[in-house]
């Protein structure tokens, strides 16, 4: 019976220990400032790291299309990235006109 007790609780304990490895997020460890503009129009959506976080580095995440991996930018390309996006946006409304 103690053998059977002591296997339930290693169970536990290793069940507990790798549930919580895949709670750790993925961080960006250094960004890029210079990032083409082509690249910036095929960006289809991005998410902002906070350095106050789990992550030492605030940082822009850029999910590109036909790319596997998210591209680490630095916070301040939000603004033009914001601003390449409102222009597409304008020149697809000139198109339906």
């Amino acid at each position: 019976m103690d053998m059977k007790v002591a296997f339930v609780i290693a169970c536990l304990c290793t069940l507990a220990i790798t549930s919580t490895e895949a709670g750790i997020p993925k961080c960006c460890i250094t960004t890029k400032m210079n990032i083409p503009v082509a690249l910036l129009l095929k960006v289809q959506r991005w998410d902002i790291q906070q350095s106050s976080g789990a992550c030492d580095i605030p940082a822009l995440i850029l999910y590109v299309k036909e790319r596997k991996k998210p591209i680490c930018a630095h916070p301040k390309v939000k603004r033009t990235l914001m601003v390449l996006q409102r222009m597409s946006k304008q020149n697809k409304n000139l198109c339906k006109m």
